[in-house]
């Protein structure tokens, strides 16, 4: 059910002072915990310039009443397959742990699919880790299917 608490939300464009909240919320679970460090590191700066600085980029915060609840980064892909038609790949998706089960996720994804389609887009496509299977389900009852096997190399 959704939260009357949400109906003050704004999706918007990340701005430079955001990245700490967004920092945040990307180490607010088990995984990310392990991977990011302080949100103050001048790399995640650097970072966000080359994505702002990124036409086929859009790091998007959902915000209500001034507060950043979740994230999510849009990276629009050319492709020559499908009569040469644009993807948009949705990336590290995360909400406030203080708003979760309220339908912020949903309303975030349903957000950017509608962001795809106005900009052309063929195809909306994502990758979860395979921990996540609440993650798994919630996309699931999006419409999306597992129709693809991903793989990753860490460099």
């Amino acid at each position: 059910m959704e939260s009357h608490y949400l109906l003050s939300l704004i999706f918007r464009p990340a701005r430079r002072e955001d990245v700490p909240a967004i920092v945040a919320l990307l180490a607010d679970d088990p995984l990310g915990a392990a991977r990011e460090g302080d949100p103050g590191d001048e790399r995640y700066l650097a970072a966000f310039e080359r994505i702002d600085a990124n036409p086929a980029d859009e790091l998007i915060v959902a915000e209500v009443d001034g507060k950043v609840v979740g994230t999510m980064q849009l990276t629009y892909l050319a492709g020559l397959s499908r009569l040469g038609a644009e993807r948009c790949l949705i990336e590290a998706v995360r909400v406030a742990a203080s708003t979760r089960g309220q339908g912020l996720g949903r309303r975030m994804i349903t957000w950017a699919i509608g962001r795809a389609r106005t900009r052309g887009c063929a195809m909306v496509q994502l990758t979860s880790d395979k921990s996540r299977t609440d993650a798994h389900r919630f996309y699931d009852s999006l419409g999306f299917t597992d129709s693809h096997v991903g793989y990753k190399l860490a460099l």
